[in-house]
């Protein structure tokens, strides 16, 4: 049965923020690993820095179980390999109470086998791969989509717009391989045709090739399952070769502010699937972008709130077990159903997220806008996107 006690821890975590309790006792160990550095360190440090920022107002709010919260954390280097080293010395050597996973779904793969080995309940922070959850384990839950739906909600939006010329560019990684997936089946239900789908290996920044092929092949869409310097390179490209669909859309990219602020102009127009922006009004939101941005000088993204809510839901475990028992904290990830800074927070028996939306945004006017659904926007899509050649 599932615990429906989560409005009152609800209430708990919103209680009195600004009380610094006094609390004692040896402080509650979190261990997690982040990419610093690496091909995927613009997303690894914001999502760090959400973790932190949970950590400080859990403490300011009093602590956890009376006593305060410690972070322990590498740098994993955007590696799995290393991921799962450090993981392994988390657990052994550090001796930490509660486990958070790192970013992306390869690094949480790996992560997550290290986590199983020694049967200690891993909470899944930014990973979305429906790999994870089909190995039979019992230690990993997750906080967001399954990456095959990323584009649901846009493809669904392109299709009733008559955009039904896909082309697919991926990334060889294993959520964008999901991702892609998603793609290809969604096309085939829309009855949309896919003209062009083509991987590239991480890291790749000339895509002048790919380009071109989309070009010769027509499309009103495309669709990347990218990462930042693959959605920026692909735009840069597109101008360079004067591709002009009806219609861009990445996943990662666009919705960090660095692809905004290094594209410029060349950005307007461009769409992103994003788990959370500020703006769909999940509880906290404006709260915590207000106080994000006071401390490190820009806009939340998404990453961040996989951090902050993520550290949310395993506190909620934690109060509703009552201890840090792992047998206690893993049935409640399991069970409990729960509302976070990220939005719902429910999973099926293998720990896959089944309760969490995911949201489209558009840069306009050199900003990250919702636009989809249409019940939350903020602005409708500009569509189509403006050729380059008008620019």
């Amino acid at each position: 049965m599932r615990a429906w006690g989560w409005l009152a821890v609800l209430l708990a975590l919103a209680g009195a923020v600004a009380v610094q309790a006094a609390v004692q006792g040896e402080p509650i160990r979190v261990g997690v690993t982040a990419s610093l550095t690496g091909d995927l360190a613009a997303p690894g440090q914001e999502q760090l820095e959400g973790v932190q920022m949970w950590v400080h107002d859990l403490n300011a709010r009093g602590a956890l179980l009376g006593r305060p919260v410690e972070l322990v954390y590498y740098d994993d280097k955007s590696d799995p390999a290393t991921s799962a080293r450090l993981y392994e010395k988390l657990i052994t050597q550090d001796k930490v109470d509660l486990l958070l996973g790192p970013y992306s779904s390869d690094l949480t793969i790996e992560a997550s086998t290290v986590a199983e080995k020694h049967n200690f309940p891993m909470l899944a922070t930014g990973a979305a791969s429906s790999r994870i959850w089909s190995r039979g384990y019992r230690n990993i839950f997750g906080v967001d989509a399954p990456a095959s739906t990323y584009m649901n909600l846009v493809m669904d939006s392109a299709h009733r717009a008559g955009l039904n010329r896909v082309a697919l560019i991926y990334a060889d990684t294993e959520f964008t391989r999901e991702v892609a997936e998603g793609v290809r089946s969604r096309a085939a239900a829309l009855g949309m045709e896919l003209v062009f789908d083509e991987r590239y290996s991480p890291g790749t920044t000339d895509f002048g090739a790919a380009v071109q092929g989309m070009r010769a092949s027509s499309p009103d869409f495309v669709v990347g399952a990218t990462y930042l310097d693959g959605s920026v390179a692909l735009i840069r490209a597109a101008k360079r070769y004067q591709l002009s669909p009806k219609a861009f859309v990445f996943t990662v990219g666009p919705a960090l502010e660095e692809f905004g602020e290094t594209l410029g102009a060349d950005a307007e127009g461009v769409m992103g699937v994003v788990s959370w922006l500020r703006s769909v009004r999940q509880p906290g939101a404006q709260d915590f972008s207000f106080r994000f941005k006071q401390q490190h000088g820009r806009d939340a993204s998404q990453y961040a709130v996989y951090g902050y809510g993520a550290g949310q839901v395993l506190e909620a475990a934690v109060r509703l077990a009552g201890s840090l028992d792992k047998d206690a904290v893993r049935k409640q990830l399991g069970d409990m159903i729960f509302r976070s800074l990220l939005g719902r927070y429910r999973v099926d028996e293998t720990g896959k997220q089944v309760a969490k939306s995911i949201y489209v945004m558009q840069w306009l006017d050199g900003r990250r806008r919702l636009v989809l659904p249409k019940d939350l926007r903020e602005y409708p899509i500009q569509f189509p996107f403006k050729p380059w050649s008008e620019r």
